[in-house]
């Protein structure tokens, strides 16, 4: 029998141990002796069980359409899945392939015994893990709380030292990098320079960050460093959280780590440790004071903050895929919305070429655009009737997908419940049951609200389209209103209906929706080609 063989490990350190393969060869084990012959390996070295999205489990299942092979191999449930859910989800998507799923440590599911003890095996998996990451917070937080350092990556101008029978965990003063940071706080607090006058003494000096691959200092980094309380004795736990980032850097399809951003927690929380013996000194609190007055001050003197009215903020790109920022040079006299790939550059050369646009021209091009579109009931009836055609001819993939969305939802209650007489049998307590049932609350939550949305879009006759009467008065009051709107009321307007707005001096390019009825919406995309120095001049 042709098969396929899987294997992951959740971690870094797991993959340079090599413990994927001591997977792989009692996989191999395993299938020499059942006279398997093994098709295609694939394997997932450093990936989280918690989640599907992984790149060759993504190719697993892709290949198992194929019908290249006829199982799958697997050490155990939990390389599959560390979610109990999870893993009967994807084993019953190879089930209705016809392919088998074999693991190498208990047998085949041919009866409603394995089965149980294929599902049990599956929750302990899951509790197990939620016991684990519950017990090392509790063990950070308990020694953080006793004055231990907890943290193991020192801030600039520190050297970790591990603890060992003798010492504790603490920092030493790094003497090359102390003496940088000593320069830093100097040139701020003592003679005045603005964070972009350090980072270039630093470039011209040929002092490099610790972590960075062009190896000049940036905004940020300088900014956190400055803040920063280690530099006078007093380091802290508990200070952030680790996040989903909002609006990610990069679109990657696949992410090792999702939770990429950090968020400050309230102060209230933090936990500082204060021991000199522990985190040593090497700026003095007076000078620390005066640089944070000195922050301050050049945040309130920035011109940059003076504010003007820019109406296409934060949703205007350069044709690079950089952001495009608003400045206003002589004093707000001239607006432009200019590239940032030479703040983010700074101070190495720029690399997009492209120059500012006028933002008064692109104000103004923008709204006439967007507010012809909402006054022209021909066209927005064309773009109606454009979008009811497109949600007719897929109606098979949106019963599909709340079928599926109802099978996780049972499976989730299923596992709730069993959860629930497990605390009932005083299997564990009121906080361990909290814990194991925070996520699939929170799962249930999310699952319920997407499956309400799509049951209100399982038929487009179900929508209530506007009709062309409808239109024509909704766009007489509209042209009406329009022109007389205030500046906050254009920004809100255009929040709303503008997705994003890539362009050049050449040419401005609009993306966005414009709202039918409540959860439906018509997209459009448009374009306005006018040079900066056209007739608004």
């Amino acid at each position: 029998m042709l098969v396929a063989l899987y294997a992951r490990v959740s971690t870094e350190k797991q993959e340079k141990e090599e413990t994927i393969q001591s997977q792989i060869e009692a996989i191999e084990k395993f299938c020499k002796e059942k006279g398997y012959t093994i098709a295609e390996k694939y394997q997932d070295d450093g990936w989280s069980g918690a989640r599907l999205d992984r790149p060759d489990l993504d190719r697993l299942r892709d290949d198992a359409r194929k019908k290249i092979w006829e199982a799958v191999v697997l050490y155990s449930p939990d390389r599959l899945a560390r979610k109990a859910w999870y893993q009967r989800l994807v084993e019953d998507e190879f089930l209705k392939l016809g392919i088998k799923v074999l693991f190498v440590t208990i047998p085949p599911a041919e009866s409603a015994a394995d089965r149980l003890l294929q599902n049990v095996m599956g929750d302990f998996s899951e509790f197990e893990r939620e016991m684990i990451l519950e017990r090392t917070r509790r063990g950070k937080l308990s020694k953080a709380n006793n004055g231990c350092l907890v943290t193991g990556s020192p801030p600039y101008g520190y050297d970790y030292i591990p603890k060992t029978k003798d010492q504790p965990a603490h920092y030493v003063v790094n003497k090359i990098e102390a003496v940088v940071v000593k320069k830093i706080f100097h040139w701020i607090g003592n003679l005045g320079f603005t964070t972009r006058q350090v980072i270039k003494r630093l470039y011209d000096e040929k002092i490099p960050p610790r972590k960075n691959k062009r190896q000049v200092w940036s905004s940020s980094t300088l900014t956190t460093l400055l803040r920063n309380e280690t530099y006078i004795g007093i380091a802290y736990y508990y200070r952030s959280m680790s996040v989903i980032p909002e609006n990610p850097l990069k679109d990657e399809k696949y992410k090792k780590v999702q939770k990429t951003s950090r968020r400050i927690r309230p102060k209230d929380e933090w936990i500082p440790i204060k021991n000199k013996a522990i985190v040593p000194t090497i700026i003095s609190l007076s000078l620390f004071g005066k640089v944070r007055r000195q922050l301050k001050t050049n945040y309130e003197m920035c011109a940059r903050n003076r504010k003007n009215e820019y109406l296409l903020a934060k949703m205007i790109y350069c044709v690079c895929g950089r952001r495009r920022a608003g400045e206003g040079p002589q004093k707000g006299k001239h607006l432009y919305y200019r590239c940032t790939d030479r703040v983010y550059s700074y101070p190495l050369p720029k690399k997009c070429l492209e120059r500012g646009i006028n933002a008064r021209i692109a104000d103004k091009l923008v709204w006439q655009e967007v507010s012809g579109l909402m006054s022209q009931p021909k066209l927005l009836k064309k773009q109606s009737d454009r979008w009811v055609g497109g949600q007719k001819k897929e109606p098979t993939k949106l019963f599909d997908s709340v079928e599926d969305l109802k099978e996780e939802l049972d499976t989730i209650k299923e596992k709730e419940a069993r959860y629930i007489k497990a605390y009932g049998a005083g299997m564990f307590d009121l906080t361990q049951l909290d814990n194991v049932t925070s996520e699939l609350k929170l799962r249930k939550m999310v699952l319920e609200k997407k499956l309400a949305e799509l049951g209100s879009k399982s038929s487009v006759t179900d929508v209530n389209i506007p009709e062309y009467s409808q239109i024509e008065e909704f766009c007489k009051r509209a042209s009406g209103k329009l022109s007389e709107l205030s500046f906050e009321a254009k920004r809100a307007i255009l929040t709303k209906v503008v997705n994003k707005i890539v362009g050049n001096q050449k040419q401005l390019m609009l993306y966005g929706y414009l709202p039918l009825e409540l959860n439906q919406y018509v997209k459009f995309e448009t374009s306005s080609r006018n040079r900066w120095s056209s007739e608004c001049g």
